[in-house]
């Protein structure tokens, strides 16, 4: 089994949000262009894919931006530098393949270069006590709870220090940034793209 985890490139958009769209409720539905937004925006969204099929994927945002998602947003209120968990999908056949484990190594090794806190929410309604389990033996903690509009389902707030970032941010964010290697490098946004302000998930350019 050959297992590749790559940013996304924009022939997998279809095949990401139907995978996206068959995850079931624990995972908020995307449209076509909400997932070009976050194509087109967020600083990491990469795909696992097994001998060439795509397998999952996950979704982070910076501190800063200005996506419309009340997680994202009281994070931004209460935090002043993050990485925000937007969501993660692991295929049916691929499930419990550590496929989970392997993303969050990854964006852990993406965050802590970068920022001190890594963060995401869990469902408590319905509760996923997989999920709960799976992020505490992580190292999240949380520190709160909302719920998410006036109908939508109450999600317990989620943080991780990175205890690796006051190391890396004192010895090269302070003098000059991050050595130029590859694996450190940010994901590359389409190039007619990368000038352009930030806009909310969904909406429509004029």
């Amino acid at each position: 089994m050959a297992l590749a985890i790559r940013d996304v490139r924009e022939h997998d958009l279809d095949a990401v949000l139907a995978l996206n769209n068959a995850a079931g409720r624990s995972i908020l539905a995307l449209d076509a262009a909400q997932l070009r937004y976050f194509y087109e925006r967020a600083e990491y969204f990469r795909v696992a894919e097994i001998d060439g099929h795509l397998a999952g994927f996950l979704i982070a945002l910076r501190n800063g931006g200005n996506y419309d998602s009340p997680n994202y947003r009281w994070f931004a209120q209460h935090y002043e530098s993050f990485v925000y968990i937007d969501r993660i999908v692991i295929a049916n056949a691929y499930r419990r393949h550590g496929l989970g484990k392997v993303f969050y190594c990854d964006v852990t090794s993406y965050a802590e270069v970068r920022v001190p806190l890594l963060t995401c929410e869990v469902f408590l309604e319905p509760r996923d006590d997989v999920a709960v389990l799976f992020h505490g033996t992580y190292g999240f903690q949380e520190v709160g709870q909302q719920r998410m509009g006036e109908r939508g389902p109450q999600v317990s707030l989620l943080a991780k220090d990175l205890p690796s970032y006051a190391f890396v941010r004192e010895t090269w964010l302070e003098h000059g940034g991050l050595p130029d290697v590859p694996w450190l490098a940010e994901r590359e946004l389409p190039v007619s793209l990368q000038s352009q302000p930030r806009r909310l998930a969904g909406e429509r350019r004029p």
